[in-house]
């Protein structure tokens, strides 16, 4: 009994796991991924910085130009916080 249920479990896994797609850090809009992959270009932790532009452009609909500061280009962007209070957005 048990090793028929196990095998159930591991068909049904491998059957969801073929269905379901895997999730990307990638922002939904391509201009919002050109424009990260921009920003982020120099970045130490280039994932993270990518990951956190892309929720801020699909947000702002905006990013600023270069790859550090230049905020105030976009309001929305700059005003973005955590939970804690630090910006947001790189």
């Amino acid at each position: 009994m048990k090793i028929l249920f196990a095998t159930l479990l591991v068909c049904f896994l491998l059957l969801c796991s073929s269905i379901l797609e895997p999730v990307m850090a990638q922002p939904r809009s391509p201009s919002c991924a050109g424009k990260c992959k921009a920003r982020c270009r120099k970045a130490a932790v280039w994932e993270r910085c990518f990951k956190y532009c892309g929720i801020c452009c699909e947000k702002c609909k905006c990013v600023p130009s270069g790859t550090y500061g230049n905020k105030h280009e976009c309001p929305c962007y700059r005003d973005m916080v955590t939970n804690k209070g630090r910006p947001k957005c790189p």
